[in-house]
């Protein structure tokens, strides 16, 4: 295996992030076949190295990989308010620090990766990634080409305003939406900016990664060179 950072590989275990594992190696608990090692930079080999935390070994965390339909009341974080729903507690089975790779709001049905790999999740929401994500929305009335050309005309949304790429009429009351920008609710803030209800909100691609006919509530393991095929 190629020599790794020592903060890279502190993460890499799920000790902290590499922010984080920064601070510990400057408090001298962090050793190196039993010598202190306090540089974020120290080189060391995960196959053949002994890397302790206050005298205990740690090692590398097994690397989950899921895409999941998220079902509707379901929130997107791993801290709980009251009796909320999380992503993460359809995952009970697996005892790894798992996250969502990005939010989909309560209400908002359909693609989202699950992983405890926080370097591939960085790059999936980097903006420099510029990963495509396409919704379906149902909406109550009828659309029209004026409704078309609102949403097109795009919306404020957290303090920037922002188009959608593309925006398709399907059906009588479903349109298809294609987004970069991946603000919160922009897809939403599109759609009620002009008059429309929106009855149901589904994500159905993110980059080249499909849901395909996953059913709500499921999930499926993946490995990370099917993830990297998103790009």
């Amino acid at each position: 295996m190629a020599l790794k950072r020592l903060n890279k590989f502190l993460s890499e275990c799920g000790i902290a992030s590499r922010r984080k594992s920064e601070d510990l190696i400057a408090s001298n608990i962090i050793s190196i076949n039993n010598v202190v090692a306090n540089k974020p930079q120290t080189l060391l080999d995960p196959d053949r190295d002994v890397v302790k935390l206050n005298n205990q070994v740690i090692s590398p965390e097994k690397k989950y990989y899921f895409i999941l339909n998220k079902p509707k009341k379901f929130i997107c974080s791993n801290t709980r308010k009251g009796k909320e729903y999380l992503v993460i507690d359809l995952f009970k089975d697996y005892s790894a620090k798992l996250f969502t790779v990005g939010r989909l709001d309560k209400d908002t049905t359909g693609l989202i990766i699950i992983t405890n790999d926080g370097d591939f999740a960085n790059k999936v929401i980097h903006p420099s990634s510029n990963l495509e994500k396409e919704y379906i929305a149902k909406v109550k009335e009828g659309i029209t080409d004026e409704h078309l050309k609102k949403i097109s005309k795009g919306a404020f949304v957290e303090n920037k305003y922002v188009r959608p790429l593309k925006v398709v009429k399907m059906r009588r009351g479903t349109i298809k939406i294609i987004t970069k920008e991946g603000r919160k609710r922009e897809v939403r803030a599109f759609i009620e900016k002009a008059n429309l209800t929106i009855a149901e909100l589904t994500r159905v691609r993110i980059g080249n990664l499909s849901l395909g006919s996953l059913p709500y509530g499921y999930y499926k393991q993946v490995t990370l060179k099917d993830l990297e095929e998103i790009f």
